[in-house]
């Protein structure tokens, strides 16, 4: 009776609701006011990333704008996800900080939004990039990330965040060279920005980054800290909304083909900027939805928020 009765109860469940793919699903996004977009609610997001400058506690007008999105983050019941990074994104520009510097000014970065009810934190945004200081310095990446577990104690940390580029695997290797092997053993979690596999409809960046990590730390975890449809960058992508739809198809995709080892997808972004540079929102400027929206919130269905 009873195999019979649970056998009833399978057969009544949606289509798919037993294969769920467990990816936890956030948005990232740098605007508040995307918490309150009924289109937004309608995903039932729970999980949203923000990125934050290093020295945001020395800026009035910066913290008071991430005090606005976490305080929305948390009235809409969305966990926050704070990401350090540089402040000022021009290449090759940004001064890279000393560790007392980190410690000092982070610290009291990280202390200040604890408060607030943030336990996610990211050591450094895009790492390899060369817009961020970290680029050429997997060692002192290394020493955050050692600083940010004393100063966060209880803490989901993203240890190194890197993006999917030409020697990405040469800086992950360098990051672990510098890192002590105590540190290994703990359930690390890498950050990816997996932007040219998702907008390319590959997977050899992702799967090099996975392999490089794993060869280190086998219990680390992955969050696709930064992902999504190129609507328009450069001249690779010209602006294309559809095209941009399509990709953030493959994105879920590429999710759940690597579903053993990764955690967390945050798509970047909800806020469009009407083709004028980077774009991948899901909406327009003005809040309408583009079609990379509707291809979202059908494929969201089938992971985990």
């Amino acid at each position: 009776m009873t195999a019979v009765l649970v056998l009833v109860l399978a057969l009544a469940l949606p289509a798919g609701a037993s294969a769920r793919t467990k990816v936890a699903v956030g948005i990232g996004d740098q605007q508040a006011g995307m918490f309150t977009h009924p289109d937004f609610k309608r995903l039932k997001i729970r999980k949203a990333r923000f990125f934050i400058r290093w020295d945001a506690m020395k800026y009035p007008g910066v913290r008071h704008g991430a005090e606005e999105w976490v305080r929305a983050a948390r009235r809409a019941h969305v966990r926050p996800f704070l990401h350090i990074s540089t402040d000022n994104l021009a290449h090759k520009k940004a001064k890279l900080l000393s560790t007392k510097r980190y410690r000092r000014d982070v610290g009291r970065l990280v202390r200040h939004f604890r408060k607030m009810g943030v336990r996610d934190w990211g050591v450094w945004n895009e790492a390899n990039h060369k817009s961020q200081p970290t680029w050429r310095s997997p060692k002192r990446a290394a020493q955050y990330y050692r600083i940010m577990r004393s100063v966060c104690r209880g803490c989901t940390i993203v240890a190194l965040d890197v993006l999917d580029q030409r020697g990405v695997e040469r800086y992950v290797r360098r990051w672990f060279s510098a890192l002590p092997r105590s540190y290994r053993r703990s359930k690390l979690r890498i950050g990816i920005h997996n932007y040219s596999d998702t907008n390319r409809k590959r997977s050899r960046g992702t799967r090099s980054i996975i392999r490089t990590v794993r060869s280190r730390a086998h219990r680390a975890r992955f969050w696709l800290t930064e992902t999504g449809g190129v609507v328009n960058f450069g001249r690779s992508f010209p602006c294309n909304e559809r095209r941009a739809a399509s990709r953030l198809s493959y994105m879920f995709r590429l999710a759940k083909r690597f579903d053993r080892y990764v955690e967390r997808l945050y798509a970047y972004n909800w806020t469009g900027a009407d083709c004028n540079g980077f774009d991948a929102g899901l909406t327009r400027s003005n809040g309408s939805l583009r079609p990379g929206y509707f291809t979202f919130r059908s494929r969201i269905r089938t992971f985990i928020r």
